[in-house]
């Protein structure tokens, strides 16, 4: 399979390699990346532990040895003092400062789980990104950005009804939100962090950069061509405006905001009316 952006073209989610997926996103921002080298990183890492997690019998021992070969020995770990750091979203750079936020560093961990046959899996929580292992009974949450520790039933109800509102968050409720997470969610979820560190920085252009790439990863996801959209408008682009839009609502016509997307996009073409006569 290709490594450029056709690779989202005509192919089930599944196949898309996360990691290979991931250095694509950050050689936008770094064209001169190798993405081999960290691949063969990753493998030589893998090769490293493989003998220790033969020697675990069973998953579970196998994910402590995992954990304590990235948080401990690689000293993978948070970045708690510039948390917002676009560095903290590039793969490159979370190998190679040992720093992220919790999706990419989870990204690390299912990779380097992946090679040592491990079948972990992203979990889209709310607030911040986990991983889960299905275990014999049941399955085992961890939180990559706190080293991969454990999470019982109760810390995740906690956490999870920060951001479900008033109502007690019942068992069924909390096992949907434990879910695991498609390859093009995860992608979409990290992009959409980027898109929002370059917003915060008025950087309209990698901002907008980041819009594109979410909308190659997943063109269904009509919310993203308002974004975007929106972004245009920032940029001055009234034709981008008028398509985005248009699709926008061809997409969603009943959505709750279509009135107002409606007259916005009435404005978009005059403008670009006006501007095709001036």
């Amino acid at each position: 399979m290709g490594t450029d952006w056709t690779l989202f073209g005509n192919v089930r989610d599944e196949e898309i390699p996360l990691f290979q997926a991931a250095l694509l996103i950050a050689s936008d921002e770094y064209p001169d990346l190798d993405a081999q080298y960290y691949e063969d990183l990753c493998a030589s890492w893998s090769a490293a532990l493989a003998p220790e997690v033969e020697r675990a019998g069973t998953p579970v021992a196998a994910l402590q040895a995992l954990n304590r070969f990235l948080f401990e020995e690689l000293g993978f770990s948070g970045n708690d003092d510039d948390y917002y750091d676009p560095r903290n979203s590039y793969i490159n750079e979370v190998v190679e400062r040992r720093l992220g936020i919790p999706i990419s560093l989870a990204i690390m961990q299912m990779e380097v789980a992946r090679r040592l046959g491990l079948p972990l899996q992203g979990v889209a929580f709310p607030g911040h990104f986990l991983v889960r292992l299905l275990v014999q009974g049941g399955v085992m949450v961890l939180d990559p950005y706190q080293g991969g520790r454990s999470l019982d039933v109760e810390e995740l109800r906690q956490r999870a009804q920060a951001h479900v509102g008033p109502q007690e968050l019942g068992d069924q409720q909390l096992l949907r939100l434990l879910d695991p997470a498609s390859h093009r969610a995860i992608l979409t979820r990290m992009l959409r962090n980027l898109r929002s560190v370059y917003l915060e920085r008025q950087d309209l252009e990698r901002a907008l950069r980041c819009a594109d790439r979410l909308l190659t990863i997943d063109p269904t996801l009509a919310v993203e061509y308002r974004e975007r959209a929106r972004l245009y408008q920032a940029l001055g682009y009234d034709r981008g405006v008028v398509a985005d839009l248009t699709r926008y609502l061809a997409l969603q016509p009943q959505a709750e905001d279509a009135q107002l997307v409606r007259q916005a996009l009435v404005d978009a073409q005059r403008g670009a009316a006006s501007r095709r006569i001036n």
